[in-house]
């Protein structure tokens, strides 16, 4: 059997994938639409939108398909730095699922955008407005609660930024589209090692 055949991996359900991309655009709406008082009301949406989504990935990462538990997937930090050192001296091993750096990823950008949306509603309650309006966290300091909120939000970027970039980074080290994956939910891969990575 040749080397060369192909097959083709479901690996991303189609919920995992709408997650995805739902998470994408509500919070590029979200992040755009911040600090306009006429946007105010799209701003808020979106994060109640962001923070729907991350209940369901959480869910989903209980009860969900094989690639999309985080039991499946979530590792030590020093298991995914070494991965890192690794891929860039192309001795990284192949992941069908999220590798080590990616997992790493996920959950730090599940918990930094969890605390955007949080700490969003929070300021959005001292106004005496959303879901927290008559909660004790519309009593905490409109300036402390603004900090950070405008912290996490960039700092959510910034993980973002670097996400896109390691995708990059291993689509070209692994000579694979991983963008395409995340469209499609298939990865390839040499028809030879099915029984490896199923």
């Amino acid at each position: 059997m040749s080397s060369n055949m192909q097959q083709n991996i479901k690996v991303w359900d189609p919920l995992i994938r709408i997650f995805h991309w739902s998470l994408v655009g509500f919070f590029t709406l979200a992040y755009l639409a911040e600090g306009e008082d006429e946007w105010m009301n799209i701003h808020s949406y979106a994060g109640y939108s962001i923070l729907t989504l991350l209940v369901f990935r959480l869910l989903w990462g209980v009860i969900g398909t094989h690639h999309a538990r985080f039991i499946n997937f979530v590792t030590r930090p020093s298991i995914a730095w070494a991965y890192l050192k690794e891929l860039f001296t192309g001795k990284a091993k192949d992941y069908i699922g999220h590798n080590p750096a990616g997992a790493l990823m996920i959950i730090t950008l599940i918990l930094s955008i969890g605390f955007t949306g949080f700490s969003g509603m929070a300021l959005y309650a001292t106004d005496g407005q959303g879901p927290l309006a008559t909660s004790f966290f519309a009593t905490w300091p409109e300036g402390t609660l603004k900090e950070v909120h405008e912290f996490f939000a960039n700092f959510s970027l910034f993980l973002i930024v670097t996400h896109v970039g390691g995708v990059i980074v291993s689509s070209l080290l692994h000579k694979e589209n991983l963008v395409k994956a995340m469209l499609t939910g298939k990865k390839q891969r040499p028809l030879i090692q099915q029984d490896e990575h199923q």
